[in-house]
């Protein structure tokens, strides 16, 4: 698994970029699960994850930043 580029994520439309956010924040509840159970999991899976949301939420952000300035 690569490390995600924040220009893809430039290129998401509102609805998307709010479903792949929730997507996101899912599977670090579901990787969180796996490590309380002691199951298999991956544990650069967080890193990338984490990374991958603070991505999500800061251009969430700006946009919704820029409408409120935008009015």
């Amino acid at each position: 698994m690569v490390l995600s580029n924040i220009s893809d994520i430039y290129d998401l439309d509102n609805e998307s970029l709010k479903n792949e956010i929730l997507f996101v924040k899912k599977e670090l509840f579901e990787l969180r699960l796996k490590k309380a159970t002691r199951q298999d999991f991956k544990p650069h899976s967080f890193k990338h994850n984490r990374r991958r949301l603070a991505q999500l939420l800061m251009v969430e952000y700006q946009r919704n930043l820029k409408s409120i300035l935008s009015e």
